[in-house]
């Protein structure tokens, strides 16, 4: 039951999880755990050896047990020491002395501290930071001191008189300061802020008409890689992710983890040592400081939510999260200003000149939609108010179940006593009770009907201007040479200035997330005057223009993109039909044909076929594809690349080579040889399936830059050093342009650069 989970009794299955966790590898478990890889978790969890790792289940004790103990309780003070010990066996020194405090000021066990200190200290000797250390090392001292019964203490005295000995030697001979290897950093870019729109460059403008809508356009020159918008999102919620199944067998225990429990829950930064919430056991943040901003500005109210917000789904939390960071004054001047119609918020009074002139009045944006009476368009409540909710255009089942869903919440808020909360953002010491007690009727108040109007519309807007924030994970463990990932839905969030981009099948930017933050680049040159696109999803590489049309009516429009005009109005097959096709069993020549029946498009040969059988196939080849990857899971990487080989000569024999499925199978079997060692043979694969992707996507799209990013790892693995620097500097020219040069990418392939070029010369020669 999701109440089970998100609200109900603080209780954990600590001896089961540390039960099963000790039969985890522990550098495996342990970076699994810290990274995020879900997938890795559980592989390392459930197939690792029997060495045992405690820090290992003081690690997921903390991601999940930890929510569920009373704050202030000594089982949390435990829980943050036991995480301590697995941050310091991996180095995270910093994050270890935060949990350490943790732990201490959630009233960790007297008897026990001495351990804690230890790893203190150790933990400051490693930071250098060498008075602190020796001012913790006298505290224990005494410590032991005091205890009496030395003999309980002899292996820490040990340690700590090793750790004197470390400290003596360190202020004697004090470390040279090293050069930072590790942030290699890109060339700065070149940014400047429009001065009438929040978040955007100079380099673009704001224009309105009846066809378009708001929309931004090129004022100069603009070139591949240039930032166009950078902005933070008004609002965002989690979005809670797939729970991963148990593997068989594995019934006594639960290691499912979501990307609730991966990231912060406010800043959507990856967690490395989780704060949870003290109120309930869904929420968790990155720091306390987070937990706290959280707590102040919407998680007060909505903490005895969760597991209503949580079946409701994710727009209906979005609407409340919105209006609850607009306030309730923004909120009701805003409705009060939509009964009225008064399109001039700043003064209610004036009534604005019709939008149609404002378009014709030229550069200046007074009058447009969402824009102060100053013309400027903020990334602000009211831009995001103004976003269109397409009332008339909704179906009358989803507004019923919109409203339901908007009502549900405002009784729930009504009946756990948060009205004052919502309407005034009072602490929960500061509600007064008797406003509660004295409504006896189930009627909300006027003012939560202010509420509900505006969520209401928010849920309306969402379907059209709804932006998925998106995080790039790991496939697989995460543990292997050659690192796969791919990008995975993070949150649902509101970005007002984002909106303005009117969408295209064959767009001219490309937008990339760091936390709450959007970043929109040029993905090609784009001159003045030209309006600036985004793809809302459906891609004229990726599928047909019959699927693009079918996937657009959510946003209630026709795309007349340039992509689809031409396939819709020449009646030229897309490039993903010619690609994607099915060809002859025969003699291999292509199979055409819109009916039942496909025949062979070389008329000497007259060969047809079946569409249904020949999707069948395709089908089968999939599943068995899929299997193939299976067993390479499990570290059977002879029995997986018999298998992907089979299927590789029978996907020959009925599709066409330019197939996409043909380079993911050339993609898959890189990776198995990858695992293997063979890095010649992966690279030869990896060439063949970039060939496929490069035909279907373009030689500068991002789907090509990863994979010549694979194929980079590939080849700094086997050695191949000049081909290893020339595929560095291709891929890095691609990804900096989709994700700007500091992005993780950008900076491993200039380390691996880097590596490489500090070679001895004789070597860089002879390879």
């Amino acid at each position: 039951m999701v109440e089970g989970l998100l609200c109900g009794a603080r209780s954990s299955s600590r001896e089961g999880i540390l039960q099963a966790l000790l039969s985890g590898s522990r550098e495996g478990i342990l970076q699994a755990l810290l990274s995020g890889s879900r997938e890795g978790i559980l592989q390392a969890l459930l197939s690792g050896s029997r060495e045992g790792c405690p820090e290992a289940a003081a690690l997921l004790w903390s991601l999940q047990a930890a929510s569920h103990e009373l704050p202030g309780s000594p089982e949390v003070s435990v829980c943050f020491a036991n995480r301590s010990a697995a941050l310091f066996h991996l180095g995270h020194f910093e994050v270890c002395l935060e949990d350490i405090a943790r732990a201490e000021s959630h009233g960790y066990p007297d008897r026990l501290l001495p351990k804690v200190l230890l790893r203190k200290a150790e933990c400051l000797l490693c930071l250098e930071r060498l008075q602190d250390a020796q001012d913790i090392l006298s505290v224990l001292e005494s410590k032991i001191a005091l205890d009496g019964v030395m003999t309980t203490h002899l292996t820490r005295l040990k340690k700590l008189s090793q750790l004197k000995v470390k400290l003596g030697e360190k202020e004697r001979c004090p470390e040279p300061a090293r050069e930072e290897h590790g942030g290699i950093q890109g060339k700065p870019e070149i940014w400047e802020e429009n001065s009438r729109i929040s978040g955007a460059s100079s380099s673009l403008s704001l224009s309105f008409d009846a066809e378009r809508g708001r929309h931004l356009v090129a004022s100069q020159d603009i070139v591949p890689g240039q930032s166009l918008v950078k902005e933070e999102a008004f609002v965002s919620v989690l979005c809670p992710g797939e729970s991963l199944p148990l593997q068989d067998g594995a019934t006594a225990w639960d290691t499912r983890a979501t990307n609730a429990d991966l990231y912060c829950h406010r800043c959507l930064r990856q967690l490395l040592a989780s704060v949870p919430c003290h109120g309930c056991s869904y929420a968790k943040y990155c720091s306390q400081d987070c937990a706290d901003m959280a707590w102040q500005q919407y998680h007060r109210t909505e903490c005895s939510l969760g597991a209503l917000l949580l079946t409701l789904g994710v727009f209906c939390h979005v609407a409340l999260r919105t209006v609850l960071l607009a306030g309730f004054a923004e909120v009701s001047r805003l409705v009060a200003w939509s009964h009225c119609g008064d399109k001039n918020l700043q003064n209610p009074e004036a009534r604005c000149k019709p939008l149609s002139e404002a378009a014709d009045s030229g550069a200046d944006s007074r009058g447009i939609p969402g824009c102060g009476s100053n013309g400027w368009y903020q990334s602000s409540y009211q831009a995001l108010f103004h976003l269109l909710p397409h009332t008339e255009e909704h179906s009358p089942e989803h507004k019923f179940l919109c409203t339901l869903s908007v009502v549900a919440i405002c009784k729930q808020l009504q009946a756990a006593g948060l009205e004052a909360a919502v309407l005034n953002q009072e602490s929960p010491q500061q509600r007064s009770k008797t406003k509660t007690c004295e409504k006896t009727s189930d009627e909300l108040s006027p003012e939560l009907k202010t509420v509900a109007e505006a969520m209401l519309r928010h849920m309306l807007q969402l379907q059209c201007n709804a932006q998925a924030i998106t995080v790039m994970q790991e496939l697989g463990p995460g543990d292997g040479a050659v690192v796969d990932k791919k990008p995975v839905r993070l949150a649902t969030a509101f970005f007002p200035v984002l909106s303005l981009l009117n969408h295209s099948c064959c767009p001219n930017t490309s937008v990339s997330f760091s936390g709450t933050a959007a970043t929109v680049r040029a993905s090609q040159p784009i001159s003045s005057g030209q309006e600036v696109l985004h793809c809302y999803g459906p891609h004229w590489c990726r599928m047909r223009v019959a699927e693009r049309q079918q996937l657009l009516h959510q946003y209630f429009f026709k795309c007349r993109c340039r992509a689809c005009l031409e396939e819709l109005e020449s009646g030229v097959k897309s490039v993903v039909s010619i690609r994607n096709s099915f060809c002859c069993p025969t003699c291999q020549a292509q199979m055409q044909g819109e009916e039942d029946t496909l025949c062979c498009s070389n008329e000497a040969c007259g060969t047809s076929a079946s569409k249904d059988h020949l999707s069948g196939r395709l089908q089968d080849l999939q599943q068995q594809i899929k299997k193939a990857l299976d067993l390479l899971s499990v570290g059977k990487a002879d029995q997986a690349i018999k298998m992907l080989l089979k299927c590789q000569i029978d996907a020959g024999t009925f599709l066409s080579p330019e197939h996409l499925l043909m380079g993911e199978l050339e993609d898959h079997l890189a990776q198995v040889y990858a695992t293997l060692g063979k890095w010649q043979e992966a690279a030869r694969h990896l060439k063949k399936s970039i060939e496929v992707v490069e035909m279907h996507h373009g030689p500068s799209s991002v789907e090509a830059g990863h994979e010549l990013f694979k194929l980079a790892q590939i080849l700094f693995n086997g050695f191949a050093v000049s081909e290893a620097l020339s595929t560095i500097q291709r891929a890095e020219g691609i990804l900096s342009v989709h994700f700007g040069p500091q992005s993780a990418q950008i900076q491993e392939l200039q380390e691996m650069k880097a590596c490489l070029s500090e070679l001895p010369r004789n070597i860089l020669q002879r390879t």
